[in-house]
């Protein structure tokens, strides 16, 4: 028995068969459809926020510019007042076409304003300043100037083409 060699009692057996590997791809049609239709909708998505964010890249450089004034101060209220006269010509000659904006002159212009932003602040509020303000004797204080800015930021962020 001493030259018995120990018999090996896992060596009879059979391996078991390991199943095939599992597909990523979905196996029935209706699945592939719906992964189909899911991604022309998730590019439409990304497609159209594109599009908003080329189209409204005016609104977001006015903003800014507004901003930029807001924190500086240069000449006083009369640099201020010109300043935004400019960037409200400026923002509606990129937001609406030429020929409809760029001839537009005292009450026409202020009457545009409020017809695109829906609102009477231009004609009847503050929104006067933008018209009448350099040419006054007196200058506009510095509430009137923040009002003034409000409004401008308001019609910005709100007016419709």
């Amino acid at each position: 028995m001493a030259d018995a060699q120990p018999i090996d009692p896992v060596a009879g057996l059979i391996d078991i068969p390991l199943p095939g590997e599992v597909s990523l791809w979905p196996q029935t049609w209706e699945s592939r459809i719906a992964i189909v239709l899911l991604l022309a909708v998730v590019i439409a998505a990304v497609w159209h926020l594109v599009q908003y964010r080329r189209v409204n890249r005016y609104r977001r450089e006015a903003l800014a510019e507004l901003r930029s004034m807001a924190g500086t101060r240069r000449a006083g209220p009369d640099d201020l007042l010109t300043r935004l006269t400019l960037l409200v010509r400026r923002t509606a000659l990129a937001a609406f076409p030429r020929e409809q904006v760029a001839s537009l002159a005292g009450p026409a212009w202020l009457s545009f304003l409020d017809r695109s932003y829906g609102g009477q602040e231009f004609s009847q509020g503050v929104g006067r300043l933008l018209v009448s303000g350099p040419y006054q004797q007196v200058q506009p204080d510095d509430a009137e100037l923040q009002s003034l800015s409000g409004l401008v930021r308001r019609w910005i962020r709100g007016h419709h083409a």
